[in-house]
C-alpha cells in the first residue's frame, strides 16, 4: 500500500501535469506509472527526479538495453520490487531475452555473495587493481 494516494493526471496541479506530459511525450505513451504519481506529492522532487532519469537513461556510451539491465541489477540488489518490475519491463522492451535476464541475475547474485565475502574478510586491495 502506498504511503500517499497516487495523484492521477486529472487531479494534478499544473506543475505536475507538465511533468506528466513530458513523461508521456518522452516515453511515447499515454501512461504515467505509479512511481511518478507517488512523487507528485512533492512537485520539486518529481521534476528533479524526472529530469535526472531522462538525462541519465538516454542512449549515450551505453545503449538503452545496457542501462536498463544495470538499473535492474542495482534494483535487485537493493530489493526494490517496484523498480525490478519496472526495469525488467523496460529492459524487455529494449530487447532483453530470458537468457540475458537469467544470466544477469546470476551475475548479480554472484557479485553480492563475493562482495559480502570480501567485505567480511576485509580483503586488502591488490596493488595491481589500483588505478
Amino acid at each position: 500500500m502506498a504511503t500517499f494516494k497516487l495523484i492521477e493526471y486529472q487531479d494534478a496541479p499544473p506543475a505536475v501535469r507538465a511533468v506528466y506530459d513530458d513523461i508521456m511525450a518522452t516515453r511515447q505513451t499515454d501512461y504515467v506509472n505509479n512511481f511518478w504519481k507517488a512523487l507528485a506529492h512533492d512537485p520539486i522532487t518529481l521534476k528533479r527526479t524526472w529530469e535526472s532519469i531522462k538525462q541519465i537513461m538516454q542512449p549515450g556510451a551505453l545503449d538503452a538495453l545496457v542501462k536498463e539491465m544495470v538499473y535492474l541489477a542495482v534494483s535487485a540488489t537493493n530489493q526494490c520490487g517496484y523498480c525490478i518490475a519496472s526495469h525488467t519491463a523496460a529492459a524487455r522492451k529494449a530487447g532483453m531475452t530470458d537468457a540475458q535476464f537469467a544470466e544477469l541475475m546470476a551475475v548479480v547474485g554472484m557479485a553480492n555473495e563475493t562482495n559480502r565475502l570480501a567485505s567480511g574478510y576485509q580483503v586488502e586491495i591488490d596493488e595491481r587493481f589500483r588505478v
